[in-house]
């Protein structure tokens, strides 16, 4: 919650409803389908943000919203293994 409201790298406001993401592996504004390796469950999200480089030391790729990782169920988990695969706008406005 301490990101509510708060600018993101492209310059919009971060929101926990909507479904997006940070990370430093997916250029800004990258459209990315995460699937939850444990459940199959799969959304599409758009990398507007970037991560504390902290996260990716620790292995990080994304770091989801709130609303996009109740999605995949992996909320009460913290961290889950996911597929990352980029996508095309297309795709991404066809879900």
């Amino acid at each position: 919650n301490k990101f509510e409201g708060n600018k993101t790298a492209t310059g919009e406001i971060f929101h926990h409803t909507n479904l997006t993401a940070a990370s430093n592996f997916f250029a800004l504004n990258t459209w990315v389908k995460v699937t939850n390796l444990l459940t199959g469950k799969s959304i599409i999200v758009r990398v507007n943000d970037r991560m504390h480089p902290n996260m990716a030391k620790k292995g990080r790729i994304l770091d989801l919203t709130l609303t996009a990782a109740k999605q995949l169920k992996i909320v009460t988990r913290g961290v889950a293994k996911v597929k990352v695969e980029p996508v095309s706008e297309d795709v991404a406005a066809a879900n």
